[in-house]
């Protein structure tokens, strides 16, 4: 099997610069990164790093504002718009989105109208654009207590109900593992709706052979769906973080 693997830098690489990161993500044989926020980033010199190394920008992140909130959508919106410039300058066709808290006395109904709503909204931009907003549940038992978008089933719903090629779901294995379980089954049936993955070991979110997560299984389920997106690397390691990255190339590229 062979899959495209990405490298989160800014957990991977925490307090590394992000030009020594990205060839140092080169030099493990891999070739694409992806980072959080972009408006903190010099984007020229990482552009330029990632072209001396020939390496991608898989993803990145859209400015964090609640996509729950129908009064907040003006300020999404305008962020999404600076975030695909953003994208376009540094050549990444994939932007992450968190979608915002819960809000204390508002229905689940009501929230989760206002993330269809919003997505609708972005959804022409980003076709324009040529790129592809994922939603991102998150487990809000270890990491974001608080936070709306917690099962997958919900994610599939929102982007079903959106209906544009330009919106998926992030599959996160080490969240939705905490969160529900059973990933090999829901990432294989709903594959159509996924625009990328995240990667980290449970418990611990470390390395991808540490804790109860078969990730040689985990990828080859995934590898059998003929997924052409990124899987990106998002975990805090505890060992020498190039000997973990160069892990797992080996184990996502040699035979079952």
């Amino acid at each position: 099997m062979t899959l495209k693997l990405s490298v989160c830098i800014d957990a991977v690489f925490e307090g590394v610069a992000e030009t020594e990161a990205i060839a140092r993500v080169a030099d493990a044989g891999i070739d694409a990164i992806e980072f959080w926020c972009w408006w903190e980033k010099d984007l020229d010199s990482m552009v330029a790093a990632a072209e001396k190394h020939s390496m991608t920008i898989a993803a990145c992140c859209t400015k964090f504002v609640s996509l729950v909130d129908p009064e907040l959508r003006p300020l999404y919106i305008a962020g999404l718009t600076q975030s695909i410039a953003a994208a376009k300058q540094i050549g990444c066709k994939t932007l992450i989105s968190q979608v915002g808290d819960f809000l204390p006395g508002q229905s689940r109904q009501v929230q989760h109208q206002s993330l269809v709503d919003g997505l609708i909204e972005a959804a022409p931009l980003l076709e324009e654009a040529g790129i592809t907003l994922v939603i991102e549940p998150l487990n809000d038992r270890v990491d974001h207590k608080g936070y709306y978008l917690v099962g997958s089933d919900e994610a599939f719903e929102i982007v079903g109900k959106v209906n544009s090629p330009n919106v998926k779901v992030v599959f996160d294995i080490y969240h939705q593992q905490i969160s529900e379980g059973d990933v090999i089954t829901r990432l294989t049936k709903n594959i159509d709706a996924i625009g990328h993955f995240h990667a980290a070991g449970n418990p611990g979110r470390n390395e991808l052979d540490r804790g109860e997560l078969n990730y040689s299984q985990i990828f080859e389920a995934i590898a059998q769906t003929g997924f052409q997106q990124h899987i990106g690397l998002e975990y805090w390691p505890i060992r020498d973080p190039d000997e973990g990255i160069r892990a797992v190339s080996r184990m996502q590229t040699r035979p079952l």
